[in-house]
């Protein structure tokens, strides 16, 4: 291993703007355990569908339902 290294010659990652940014959000258990078994079905990571499913309401401009809905 070297004492110093040149980077003066080095280049930006071409991929990060496609990287992933970590976010804490609370979901109900029954939409991840919907994720989770579509996720045994397709081989797909739940983590990896939910995000897919989120970039398609984006690209179609889907807007959620502002409706509340009452649980009981």
């Amino acid at each position: 291993m070297k004492d110093e290294y040149d980077f003066t010659q080095s280049v930006q990652n071409p991929y990060f703007k496609k990287l992933k940014k970590q976010v804490t959000i609370r979901l109900e258990e029954e939409v991840v355990d919907y994720f989770k078994g579509i996720s045994e079905e397709t081989g797909i990571p739940y983590q990896s569908l939910i995000n897919l499913y989120l970039q398609d309401c984006m690209r179609s401009q889907k807007k959620p339902s502002l409706e509340w809905v009452q649980n009981g």
